[in-house]
């Protein structure tokens, strides 16, 4: 295998993979932003374009919450009465839980998610994600959700009812709009979205990684993605459990939270907050990412501790799944519980404290150049300890009790999320010259900081004063009026700050200085050793670290220690000698696809459409919205497309899989909490109620024994399957799908029978609570059924014309989510049927 110049004059090894540089190579004038058609930005599946596409429209969403939150600060210029300033209670009540949801999800993680889509695949090596189309449609699919969300404010009014979504006023008995639907039905979009790209980022970091680069040596930017993104994989799904269960709820009739003696209201704030304190690191931790990599670059010296800066990261990560129950001090559960939980909130803390003294030691050891990025990376660290010190009290149970509801709350909570947004802008200065190879303004950078942290400051420091203020309310007492002026003028100013901001980056995408490929002359990762910005194919060779420095190989070659060089399609069929497509119209079709669906669902009010002007529109929308899905995903099935190949190198723990074996097991692994959190719901509200007293509703245990039978034999049927395309019989392949299909069919129309049955005796979704949970958990395991036999539907043709004699992966791939849904039936059969 011949080797190539390497890629920086002067470059030496670094054990966390990256480039050591001499000297900042000389400046190369790239157009920016490209020139070319609107058209390219909606078919393109770079991981480049996408990344620019998740950027501006994040920032889009942030001037959708900013205004918001001014009109909220205008509301509190002084104590007011219902009804009198500038907006309504429901306006109010509308801004402040739309401000909290657009900010939490349609900003932050998206904003950090573009420069992860953007610098990841630079900083391992890779051409690009494993999964293209799929990082096209993760896109997509969150454009849709975020539209759908600002169509609900036409739909009536928004969801009025608080960013947690508290149950009971997360109902139509207190949110009653279709607004309110929408909103929700938004998220779920949303989360629909985070676990496609998900899936996407786990399988790229595991299994794309250039030759030699280990996951010990992964840039410290990438480490605190691919943590990030396994929390989400996990934190997301039981928030789709939550969300699916609210619209069921709010669109079907079902009761899981109208029902008080099951204690309905206490198994939301279970599901939310499971996810919703991950969550609090899943947007922290990539703003970490961006502190380690700017504190390097400019103080000129490694991060301090940097095992253990990633042992603490992983110990966070792993212990944010075990200290949701802080946010619950304040309701029925026993002491013990709750002082269990204050542990491991305060716990959570020690990790946290190591990270810090990493950072300020790097800063003590090194020669600090007070440069844009640096400033905000640094002012996020110090908003952060500030977040996280009065953080302390509300882990305290008794604190809690006087804390909680207050606006101390709300000033920690913005202390430690702006803090990580600061960071976040930190990184946008920071990736800007290789993003546009162009140089911002760093006069107004500066100015644009100075602006920023002191309107911050402002803004939120006065609420710890007048912390006895509600939270969620525009009435307070008179004498805390000059503490909430401060704060409005304050809000302004921190508004102000983004117009310098969006000024600098839009005038010097256009007329800034052209930067060099590494303009900041010691960043140390693997982006800075391409041209600004980066071609089309990010390298001009197949980026090695095999001897410990940054090289390119000669991609003629036909192996290297990991993996093969050529090419593979998007599923992970070999093409060698092909190369990448880089365009498919299909993500974007099916991203409006999806949005025409749950724009229909929003609609439906105990499971029909009204019968009003509307309910038509709605009930044609949905229509279209489902053939529209199925066709984009057939044509996205059926096109010919080509993405990058891997593994290059160590693929720990998924060496000898390939790249969609391994997506779908981390597919699974989501779903394997999805279903958990059902179970876990079912199981929560029948101790509620009584275990002994709650009867399975099917009296008649023989349908759901012969479905076990039916799913038993498809499953078979798919190992069948999988044994004649090896052997290469063609027949046999195509008989034991059409058994699979058929034994599907048979398991769906006999639970349709099954339910018939039960509605002819008057047990409906909204019957009772065992009711509700029987229809929901086998409905929408059911629903897997169908997706599975429509894939069945799709393999069938294709099998027919020889397709898997070669390549049995699609058939091995489809069994494994078969396997699994049959395996989840095993459960749910004697909890609903014989328990």
């Amino acid at each position: 295998m011949s080797a190539s110049d390497s890629a920086t004059d002067g470059s030496t090894a670094r054990s966390d993979g990256g480039i050591a540089r001499e000297g900042a190579s000389d400046p190369v004038d790239h157009a920016f932003p490209p020139k070319a058609s609107i058209k390219r930005w909606f078919v393109t599946t770079n991981h480049k374009d996408v990344g620019i596409l998740y950027l501006v429209t994040s920032l889009l969403f942030l001037a959708m919450g900013g205004v918001l939150a001014l009109l909220m600060r205008a509301q509190l210029w002084v104590p007011r009465a219902p009804g009198t300033g500038p907006l309504s209670a429901l306006a109010y009540n509308q801004a402040v839980s739309v401000h909290g949801l657009v900010m939490v999800f349609w900003f932050l993680s998206p904003f950090a998610f573009g420069f992860a889509n953007y610098v990841v695949p630079l900083q391992i090596g890779a051409k690009d994600l494993a999964f293209p189309r799929l990082n096209a449609l993760s896109y997509w699919l969150y454009l849709a959700s975020g539209l759908l969300l600002g169509v609900s404010f036409f739909q009536g009014g928004s969801f009025a009812g608080g960013w947690t979504m508290y149950a009971p006023l997360n109902l139509p008995a207190y949110t009653p709009s279709v607004g309110g639907s929408s909103a929700i039905l938004a998220l779920m979009l949303f989360v629909v979205s985070v676990t496609v790209g998900s899936v996407n980022f786990l399988t790229t970091i595991h299994r794309m990684r250039a030759e030699g680069l280990t996951l010990r040596r992964l840039p410290l930017f990438t480490w605190t993605i691919l943590l990030t993104v396994w929390m989400m994989l996990f934190a997301f799904a039981a928030l789709l459990a939550a969300l699916l269960i609210l619209s069921a709820d709010r669109l079907l009739g079902t009761t899981y939270f109208a029902t008080e003696a099951a204690n309905g209201s206490l198994l939301w704030t279970h599901l939310f907050w499971f996810f919703g304190h991950p969550e609090v690191y899943i947007v922290f931790f990539p703003a970490v990412g961006v502190m380690a990599e700017t504190f390097q670059t400019f103080t000129g010296r490694r991060l301090v501790g940097r095992k253990w800066f990633i042992a603490s990261m992983v110990l966070v990560a792993l212990q944010s799944f075990i200290v949701w129950m802080h946010h619950m001090f304040l309701t029925s559960i026993n002491l013990s519980i709750k002082t269990l939980f204050m542990a491991t909130t305060i716990g959570i803390s020690l990790p946290f404290d190591l990270m810090v003294f990493a950072l300020i030691y790097t800063m003590v050891k090194g020669r600090i150049r007070f440069k844009t990025p640096f400033l905000f990376s640094f002012g996020g660290l110090l908003l952060f300890i500030v977040g996280g010190i009065t953080g302390v009290f509300l882990g305290a149970v008794v604190l809690d009790y006087e804390f909680r509801g207050t606006y101390w709350v709300v000033a920690h909570f913005h202390y430690v999320m702006v803090g990580g947004v600061t960071a976040l802008v930190g990184g946008l200065y920071y990736w800007y010259p290789k993003i546009t190879g162009r140089m911002y303004d760093e006069f107004l950078g500066k100015l644009h900081f100075a602006t920023y942290f002191v309107g911050f400051n402002l803004l939120y420091f006065p609420m710890f004063v007048a912390w006895e203020t509600p939270r969620r309310v525009f009435e307070y007492e008179a004498g805390m009026t000059p503490w909430h002026q401060l704060a409005t003028v304050g809000a302004v100013v921190f508004g102000a700050s983004f117009l310098l901001m969006f000024y600098n980056m839009v005038v010097s995408a256009y007329a800034g200085e052209p930067a060099g490929d590494n303009p900041w002359t010691y960043a140390s990762t693997a982006e800075w050793a391409v041209a600004s910005p980066p071609p089309l194919e990010n390298f001009p060779g197949l980026p090695s670290y095999g001897d410990g420095t940054l090289r390119f190989l000669d991609r003629s070659a036909t192996a290297t220690a990991g993996g093969e060089a050529g090419e593979v399609t998007d599923g992970g069929a070999a093409a060698s000698g092909h190369g990448e497509d880089h365009a498919s119209v299909w993500p974007f079709g099916v991203g409006v696809a999806a949005f025409l669906v749950f724009f229909g669902l929003s609609g439906l009010e105990n499971g029909a459409f009204p019968t009003g002007t509307m309910g038509p529109v709605y009930a044609v929308t949905l229509g279209l919205g489902l053939v529209a899905t199925l066709a984009t995903l057939v044509g996205m099935g059926y096109e010919r497309f080509h993405g990058p190949s891997g593994p290059f190198g160590e693929s720990w723990p998924f060496e000898g899989v390939d790249n969609l074996k391994t997506g779908v097991w981390i597919f699974l692994a989501s779903d394997v909490v999805l279903f958990g959190a059902f179970i876990g719901a079912y199981v929560f509200l029948r101790f509620s109620v009584g275990w002994t007293g709650w009867e399975p509703i099917p009296e008649n245990i023989g349908p759901g024994l012969i479905n076990t039978y039916l799913l038993l034999t498809s499953s078979f049927a798919v190992v069948l399957a999988l044994e004649a395309a090896e052997r290469r019989n063609r027949l046999g392949v195509v008989a034991s799908l059409v058994t699979t299909l058929v034994l599907g069919i048979g398991f769906l129309g006999n639970k349709a029978i099954e339910w018939a049955h039960l509605f002819g005796e008057g047990v409906g979704l909204s019957s009772n609570i065992r009711a509700s949970t029987f229809f929901l958990t086998t409905g929408l395991h059911a629903a897997h059924v169908i997706t599975g036999l429509v894939i069945v539907a799709y393999l069938l043709p294709r099998a027919w014309r020889g397709a898997y004699l070669d390549d049995a992966g699609p058939i091995e791939h489809f069994g494994l989510y078969w396997h699994f849904v049959d395996i989840v039936w095993l459960f749910l059969f004697p909890l609903f049927y014989i328990l």
